[in-house]
């Protein structure tokens, strides 16, 4: 019996791919592959779920790229601010060679990875105004994921930077400890977060992607011929989740606007300017100048 954990509830785009791969795998081998799929967060933080894969506790784990930055350097290309002008440009980043040489980066450390999936446009979404340039970001606690890239992008845009895992999102809003976040709106309707944070602004400063990972002793364990069939069901599921993802992200946006969310765009070439600095700092690097160009050269 495989395993594999995701923090998004049951019918996200992306437990429903990986579902779908559990499906696959149980019919094309008559029930000798089987998996067991922990959603909504079960097994613990994503943090956790990138350990416990490296190390065969699980088997399957989806997890944000910017989760992975700190140890998988290559990661930190797709989580550059504006790097994708669109969902279009990411998936054609990430269906090329920008794809491939992410995933095989997570060779050398415990992990093989299998497949690339959407996490839409990231955006800010709080309490307390509408966010229209960085500076309408000064003096709010705004959650970022646990990744150093985000903490200062958004110190760049004024914000308090406030590093918090998606469960804890909620109750940090209902108590005040922050003041709003930055997700996509698919998250940002499944999550509820809508009840707590009534203002919705469209800054897309990410399309940084999710990433599914297969534990290295699983994959090791397993016959050469599975070994293939879990690879190409992996790559084959991507268009299972971007069928899904496309749907249900127009469902989620409807339905938020429905709840009264006020909405509205920002100054782009604001805040591109703003985190500018931070694009120039990682460019430094060789090997994320070069990812960052294929990106662009996608666009």
């Amino acid at each position: 019996m495989l395993t594999a954990t995701d923090v998004h509830v049951s019918d996200y785009p992306t437990v429903e791919a990986v579902r779908w791969i559990g499906e696959t795998l149980e019919r094309e081998t008559g029930g000798r592959l089987r998996l067991r799929l922990y959603h909504s967060g079960q097994l613990g933080r994503e943090a956790e779920a990138i350990d416990m894969a490296r190390f065969g506790a699980i088997d399957f784990a989806r997890v944000y790229s910017g989760a992975l930055n700190n140890a998988f350097p290559l990661t930190r290309a797709l989580c550059l601010p504006y790097a994708f002008e669109s969902v279009a440009h990411m998936r054609r980043a990430m269906d090329g060679e920008v794809g491939r040489a992410v995933l095989d980066g997570f060779g050398g450390r415990g992990l093989v990875g299998l497949a690339i999936y959407d996490s839409g446009a990231r955006c800010f979404y709080n309490a307390r105004r509408p966010i229209h340039v960085p500076a309408d970001l000064a003096g709010m606690k705004i959650r970022v994921p646990v990744s150093d890239i985000f903490i200062r992008m958004l110190r760049l845009f004024g914000a308090n930077a406030t590093p918090l895992s998606l469960g804890e999102v909620y109750s940090g809003m209902e108590t005040h400890m922050i003041d709003g976040a930055e997700n996509n709106i698919r998250s940002f309707h499944s999550s509820r977060h809508f009840e707590a944070a009534r203002y919705w602004s469209q800054s897309e400063h990410s399309y940084a992607p999710d990433v599914l990972l297969l534990s290295r002793r699983t994959w090791d364990a397993l016959a050469p011929g599975d070994r293939e069939l879990v690879r190409e069901t992996a790559r084959a599921s991507v268009q299972v989740m971007r069928q899904a993802w496309d749907a249900s992200e127009a469902a989620a946006r409807e339905q938020v606007l429905a709840a009264g969310i006020d909405t509205n765009d920002v100054d782009m070439d604001a805040f591109r300017r703003a985190a500018a600095p931070l694009l120039a700092e990682y460019r430094r690097d060789p090997r994320i100048d070069a990812l960052y160009a294929r990106i662009r050269a996608a666009a």
